[in-house]
Order: structure tokens, then sequence, then C-alpha cells
């Protein structure tokens, strides 16, 4: 069945050759340097969060429950591409194999479309929070997290599923060389041999439009959020604005590089590549920043969690 389906999809090509970033030779080593620094800092930040919500009293409230998940996700989400893209830099032949490809396609569809379900989920939990919090605790139960956390992994799979579903069933003949720095379903589209026009419209109006759909309601959301926060008190109303805000700045960081990847059309590689580094790479390296210097209780967390560790070592 396996070898049937190989045959038909994909017929001679065996492997793609990644044709990365851009083909300067001397920038190739001073990206290599800094992307390795930044990946090293995705690593660092987010596991830094994951570690001090698992190990303090933050894993039992909603919001930081959805918090170390979507820090785990940003890691996993970047460990689908950079590692790749980095030692492509200085690599002679940068091959990937048709396998490996349509792995690669479908974990960073998978953990990307998780972050995005998790992000809804946690505007979700603001919204309860600030607008019903005297039902807080009730709406927000960990049952109802856990739920809220698995339809987000399955609605990510599914997605996952159909676009490798749409790639897997492509003749590809030659040639095989990916303008991109990795595997994604529009410059794979290109190299298909066959009209692929109608695919392309299907992925702009279902992946394009539910990012855009998705962003909208998320943006909806908070300012329905801000709206009911001019009746709280000044403090009250600080401590949601700072986590409020948080999650607004990942919001926009995350989505309009998404958006502008997969709304206008396919034509734009060059520009794709572009935005698909701010949401493979700048966006889970910023996030650890934007969590914890805008979040008093992150920095407490942390202070109280690796300075003890500190000083008990050094007794």
């Amino acid at each position: 069945m396996i070898k049937s389906t190989e045959a038909m999809g994909h017929e001679n090509i065996t492997e793609f050759i990644l044709l990365g970033l851009f083909s300067d030779e001397d920038k190739k080593v001073a990206c290599f340097v800094v992307f390795s620094l930044c990946y090293i800092a995705i690593l660092f930040g987010n596991f830094l969060i994951l570690f001090t919500i698992r190990g303090s009293r933050l894993r039992e409230q909603p919001m930081y429950f959805f918090l170390s998940y979507l820090s785990f996700m940003d890691v996993c989400f970047t460990s689908t591409v950079a590692p790749k893209l980095i030692t492509d830099l200085l690599a002679q032949q940068k091959t990937i194999s048709y396998n490996s490809c349509i792995a690669q396609m479908f974990f960073a569809h998978f953990f990307g479309a998780t972050e995005i379900f998790i992000l809804v989920s946690m505007a979700y939990d603001r919204y309860a929070a600030i607008c019903r919090p005297l039902h807080y605790m009730v709406i927000m139960n960990r049952p109802v997290c856990c739920v809220l956390l698995m339809a987000s992994i399955l609605g990510a799979f599914i997605h996952s599923f159909l676009q490798v579903l749409i790639i897997i069933e492509l003749p590809f003949c030659g040639p095989n060389q990916i303008d991109h720095y990795f595997c994604d379903i529009f410059p794979l589209l290109k190299l298909a041999c066959m009209d692929t026009s109608l695919l392309v419209i299907v992925i702009i109006t279902t992946t394009g439009v539910l990012s855009i759909l998705t962003f909208v309601a998320l943006v909806i959301s908070y300012i329905i959020i801000l709206s009911t926060l001019k009746t709280r008190s000044s403090q009250g109303c600080r401590k949601a604005l700072s986590t409020c805000g948080s999650h607004i700045t990942v919001v926009f960081m995350f989505f309009l590089p998404l958006i502008f990847t997969y709304v206008p059309t396919a034509d734009s590689v060059s520009n794709d590549k572009v935005f698909a580094l701010f949401y493979t790479m700048i966006a889970p390296m910023f996030n650890p920043l934007i969590y914890t210097l805008r979040n008093t209780d992150m920095k407490n967390a942390m202070r109280k969690m690796w300075c003890r560790d500190t000083r008990s070592e050094g007794k």
C-alpha cells in the first residue's frame, strides 16, 4: 500500500533540494551564528517558562496551564524547522528526502496549528477571568482546560493530515528544487507535474481564511475584554491589561506573518520565506520575553524558584 502510494505520488522524485533563504555565500556564516543563537535562546527561554510553571503554584492557574503548553509547542514547532535551516547554511548539498519532507511539513503544520488553537483557548480563559470573575473557576476548571487542550491537538492533527493528503496525491517528476528553507505546501505545489491552481485556491480559502477569521475573533474578544476593564479598579485594571497585553502582542507577532503567507497568493515565495521566518523563529524567541517582562506573577515565580535553587546549591 505504501509503495503504491509513493509510486503514484512522487514518481521519480526521491529527494528535494532546499534553496534556503538566499544564495549569498558571504551571509551564510553570519546567519549560521545568528540563527544558532536564536535557536538556543528559543530553547532556553521557553524551557525556562515551562519548568518555572511546572515547578511552582502557577501550574494550578488555567492561564499558566495553557502558557506552559504554548511554550512547549514553540520549542517543538521551531525544532521542526530550525536545525535543518541552520545546518543547511554551511552544507554543500541541501537535500531532504521525500518522506522527511512530508514529515517536516506535517509536524510544522501540526505544532503551528496547535499553537493557534491554544492562543484561542487562552483568549477564552482571559474572557472568563475578566468578564465572568465570579464563575471563573467553574468555567475554567481543570477538566475544561484539558478538553480545550485535547481539542486543540485534535484540530491541529486533522488540519495537518489534510495538508499531507493533498501533497502525497500529487505527481512529482522534476524539477526538485524547493524555493524555501523548509518543506511547506505552497512551494511543493509549485513543483507538481499538474495544474494546482484549484488546490492553491482551496488552501487559501481554508488555511488563509481560517487564519484571518481566528485573528479577527481574537481581536474582537480582546476589544470586549478591554471594554469591561473600564469598570474595574486601577490596580485590577493594570494587572488585567498586563496579561492581556502580553497575549495580544504574541497574537499579532504570530498571526500577521501567517496571514501574509497563506492569504494573498502562492507567487510571492521570496516574501513568504521572510514572513515564515517571523512565525518560525522570531515569534518563538520573543514569546518568553513578552510573557515574563510584562508578567509580575511569572517574574516572582522565577525569582522564588531559581534563586532558591541557587541558594540551596551554595549551602
